[in-house]
């Protein structure tokens, strides 16, 4: 018996599909409900540089998505970084189980399924979970991305980012949130006051608030991952002898409560990769496709500057051959500016519910380039592990919109177990490097060495103690015991004479890399 014949339009979009160098297999063309087998959908790898977007409502298959994707690239020998926000991404490390709804979903889009696991590298930030400690000092993480964390208004991101150029002009390493707290202590002393005057002020307004700021996100743990020793972006880079790309797949459940956090700590690495890596321009594919899930955490509430330092990197890191996909809801969490960029598109469905709801669909419908299907309805009518796609084709043209059932994942469709986990973990060579923090000589010693050494010269302190004002009433802690030292509101003179060496910052205010 003979299939029944490929419908016109079908086989239309099939052909704009039909590419001839490697590719990714996302799924068949769907028409009406059907999937067509000989109609696949694909995604060119050399375009994957040219960065992306997931979009969809929650429980539409998102995360299923990543996975089919990041496996793919794997195994084409393409590096991968995934965001596991709620624990189920682990199961890439291990082969799928079979199943009646494995093989029946094979059969209906043309996939040849067979249980395979991808060569992974588990972290966790700052060590808050099983996987190998990610950290980031201070002075790397840089002003910008700091006061995005800290919830900073665009005064008090300015005043820190004055507080980083006088550290890095005086020689003041700043590793962890202890040596930006006795800086900041110094700096808002009479004699900092007098050190800052040539280019600026800190007000000590601004600096109770940021002071604040960093005593809540040190009281939620969050001080754990700044610090050394500090992670080299480069390991997200490696592959395997046998060629593979490795999946490094940062857990992400304990931390869940500090979102800004750790979306901006999504960008530090960003940040970081195109910093350090070279200009390539266009490969036959990308050097690592990074997913950044929960986009919209990082644009909700940023600056203006922190969006313009968002678009630029996204734009520039293309020509370094470093794809990023954001992984959100709906693409109207995603700014406009950075949107426009993202040339391969996955949208699963949306919901209607609301007038919201139907404002977001709406807006949906007009990203998409014209076709010949009632988007709107379609959108709304997907099932779980079904999308409308379009990408780019090789010769960089937005290919046909394509309703589509996707392929099943090969590997573990949920999380492996704990003691899995934790042997993957125990077993990488990258654990002994980052396991441990330490803890180096920095701000915070040196001007703790400073004011317990005894004055070059007697100096009379009754005339300057006369003519100071009041310290201020509940000024505990660091502060309180920075402010009320004399040899500490003396440390500016001897600071002066001092040599520094300003660090380079790039587009976030993040410095070179010590090599």
């Amino acid at each position: 018996m003979s299939s029944a014949p490929t419908p016109p339009t079908v086989r239309e979009i099939a052909d704009g599909y039909a590419f001839t160098g490697p590719a990714l297999d996302l799924g068949a063309v769907l028409l009406d409900g059907v999937a067509h087998p000989d109609a696949q959908v694909r995604v060119p790898l050399g375009v994957l540089n040219r960065h992306g977007l997931v979009a969809g409502a929650t429980g539409t298959g998102k995360t299923k998505t990543l996975q089919l994707i990041a496996e793919q690239l794997s195994a084409q020998g393409v590096p991968v970084f995934l965001a596991d926000i709620k624990g189920d991404v682990s199961g890439i490390a291990a082969p799928g189980a079979p199943s009646g709804r494995t093989t029946a979903r094979a059969a209906e889009v043309g996939q040849e399924w067979t249980p395979q696991g991808c060569p992974v590298e588990f972290y966790a930030l700052g060590g808050q979970g099983a996987g190998i400690p990610i950290r980031a000092t201070v002075t790397s993480f840089g002003p910008l991305l700091l006061a995005k964390v800290l919830d900073l208004n665009e005064t008090q991101e300015s005043s820190l980012s004055l507080v980083f150029h006088y550290a890095d002009t005086k020689g003041l390493e700043l590793y962890d949130l202890k040596d930006l707290t006795a800086v900041i202590a110094f700096l808002a002393s009479p004699e900092g006051k007098e050190e800052l005057r040539t280019i600026g002020g800190l007000s000590a307004a601004t600096a109770g608030v940021i002071l604040r700021a960093l005593t809540v996100l040190e009281n939620e743990g969050a001080g754990a991952f700044f610090g050394e020793p500090e992670f080299d972006t480069a390991e997200l880079l490696r592959t395997t002898p046998e060629g593979k790309g490795v999946v490094s797949v940062l857990e992400l459940p304990a931390v869940q409560d500090r979102p800004r956090l750790f979306s901006t700590f999504l960008m530090w690495l960003l940040a970081d990769l195109y910093q350090e890596l070279p200009e390539v321009g266009d490969l036959d594919q990308p050097k690592l496709v990074f997913f950044f899930d929960e986009a919209h955490l990082l644009f909700r509430g940023a600056s203006k500057a922190f969006l313009e330092a968002i678009t630029q990197t996204v734009r520039l890191i293309r020509s370094k051959a470093v794809g990023i996909f954001f992984v959100t809801q709906t693409p109207r969490d995603v700014p406009a500016d950075v949107l426009a960029q993202l040339g391969n598109r996955v949208q699963h469905a949306l919901r209607a519910f609301t007038p919201d709801d139907a404002k977001a669909l709406k807006a949906t419908v007009s990203t998409f380039p014209r076709s010949s299907y009632d988007l709107g309805a379609v959108l709304t009518s997907l099932g779980t592990g079904e999308a409308v796609v379009t990408v780019l084709s090789e010769k960089g043209a937005p290919t046909p919109v394509a309703a589509t059932r996707l392929r099943a994942p090969q590997s573990l469709m949920g999380p492996i177990e704990a003691g899995a986990l934790r042997a993957v973990v125990d077993a990488s060579p990258l654990t002994a490097r980052y396991r441990d923090a330490i803890d180096r000589e920095s701000a915070y010693e040196k001007l703790a060495a400073r004011a317990a050494r005894p004055q070059s010269a007697p100096v009379d302190e009754a005339p300057r103690r006369r003519a100071e004002p009041k310290e201020p009433t509940g000024a505990g802690g660091l502060l309180g015991s920075l402010l009320s030292n004399p040899t500490v509101k003396n440390f500016a003179r001897s600071a002066g004479k001092q040599l520094g060496q300003e660090i380079s910052r790039s587009l976030f205010g993040t410095s070179k890399r010590r090599r």
